[in-house]
């Protein structure tokens, strides 16, 4: 067992943290990582510890992979930073398993047992245990981006015969996959209130599952996850890496396909590239029905703008909504996920209070700058990502303006594109403009390409980041 070092995680922390500072800018992470703080897991690996899911969720997306570089510079000890959010943290504290997410059985198999009791999983009757109230149906807007996905949700939830199973929702972070998780939960128990459905994270299945092991209660665990109706499983990309996890999971799938259970997973990437997980679990994963929930469409965002502003109006007795060119602003320039979007949202509501009706669109924007990341307080522009970009991998500016296809000029010019919408606040249209003459749709879809590769394609990865680094550091 790995005791906790005495060089304090503060102190290395401290160091990470004043590049962060310098690398995301003021605006990200003052919002994002300055509330977080670093503590100690019981078996002496690091967690940083945020203090809302939507915090972990943009650090593990934005900062997380920077983050653990960082400390493996600045640690002696090579201890490996894990990212959880205060409630998670404080469960797996409390259950004894926050090691779960670093440690491998064999390694938890030499803690002491004998005197630990037997414990057993019980869900509530009539209650979901981990659903979120807020995350139904009615509260979920359906668009291009996420319509087949939206679709698939109310069919499993039906209980209707000839489903797909599993049932697999991926996508990048903030772009609904949780919500449709909890959607599918809550409409399930509606329509059966005597089914037997379980909602867990796969960072709460694996540290379930090690408390089980430590305390001789396995078959208890098996009993309850394996016993499910419908089993809800998010973030499954999370088991990467922890071989007896994965083994427990796969067993618990195969049972339950085979007693015609139906199983529903989400992840930031389709099974095939989940190369961390074994070869087996990820086509048992693919065997049913693989669907992405991909880049909201400017309809869809504003269409979450709208439901989102008439949920908040009616909650805190707003008069009026915002001016038609605030709505549009949000929707069009507020880069990043559906979850940064209702950030904004929220921010916006909470900033203006009574003033929300007859704001302008000046004022929209400067309640919003902490929210328009880095492009806002840099001024990014999209003449400069041009260049950049071109100068990156070897061509003339002009060449992203032209007309050629091939794809050693279309690539970068998608590049270029995903990057002027993650950095500036340029609408899709604008964007387009700048790039030729290009419509909307060459542009959207151009973000959705990217957003892709991202995940599938290391080298672009690469290249997205290191023209990132150099447009912070700029």
């Amino acid at each position: 067992m790995t005791s906790w070092s005495p060089i304090l995680p503060e102190t290395v922390w401290s160091k990470v943290a004043g590049v962060l500072r310098k690398e995301l800018g003021e605006g990200p992470y003052n919002s994002y990582v300055a509330p977080s703080a670093v503590k100690p897991g019981p078996y002496g690996d690091p967690v940083l510890v945020t203090p809302t899911a939507y915090a972990r969720d943009w650090i593990s997306k934005n900062a997380i992979r920077r983050a653990q570089e960082l400390w493996q510079q600045h640690d002696p000890d090579a201890r490996v930073l894990d990212i959880l959010c205060r409630v998670d943290y404080d469960d797996q504290v409390r259950t004894g398993g926050i090691a779960a997410m670093n440690v491998e059985y064999a390694t938890v198999s030499q803690a002491p047992m004998a005197s630990e009791p037997v414990t057993e999983i019980v869900v509530p009757a009539n209650r979901i245990s981990g659903l979120q109230d807020r995350l139904t149906f009615d509260t979920f807007v359906p668009g291009r981006g996420n319509e087949f996905a939206y679709t698939m949700s109310r069919q499993v939830a039906s209980w209707s015969d000839g489903h797909f199973n599993p049932v697999f929702f991926h996508g990048p972070y903030g772009y609904g996959k949780t919500h449709l998780l909890n959607a599918i939960g809550w409409e399930a128990q509606a329509r059966r209130p005597d089914a037997r459905i379980v909602y867990l994270t796969a960072e709460k299945f694996t540290s379930t599952f090690v408390k089980a092991l430590m305390d001789k209660s396995t078959a208890a665990f098996k009993d309850e996850i394996r016993g499910a109706d419908l089993l809800l499983v998010d973030d499954v990309h999370f088991i990467g890496g922890k071989t007896s996890s994965q083994e427990e999971l796969f067993h618990t799938l195969t049972s339950l396909i085979e007693n015609n259970r139906r199983v529903v997973f989400t992840a930031d990437r389709p099974p095939s590239q989940l190369t961390e997980i074994e070869a087996r679990l990820r086509s048992h994963l693919s065997s049913g029905l693989v669907c992405a929930l991909d880049v909201a469409d400017q309809s869809l965002r504003m269409g979450i703008v709208e439901r989102k502003l008439a949920q908040l109006s009616q909650r805190l007795g707003a008069a009026s909504a915002p001016r038609a060119e605030v709505m549009q602003f949000l929707a069009d320039r507020v880069p990043g996920s559906i979850r940064e979007l209702e950030g904004a949202v929220n921010t916006l509501v909470a900033s203006a209070g009574a003033r929300l009706g007859s704001l302008t669109l000046e004022e929209a924007m400067a309640l919003l700058q902490p929210n328009l990341k880095v492009a806002v307080e840099r001024r990014v522009t999209v003449d400069e990502i041009q260049k950049l970009t071109a100068d990156h991998f070897g061509l003339k500016q002009a060449d992203l303006l032209s007309e050629r296809r091939t794809r050693s000029v279309a690539r970068p010019r998608q590049v270029a594109m995903w990057l002027c919408k993650q950095h500036t606040t340029r609408s899709y249209p604008d964007i387009g403009r700048r790039f030729g003459g290009r419509d909307h749709t060459t542009v959207l879809h151009a973000v959705k390409k990217v957003e892709e590769l991202l995940q599938a394609d290391d080298q672009i990865a690469r290249d997205v980041e290191a023209l990132t680094r150099k447009l912070r550091s700029n």
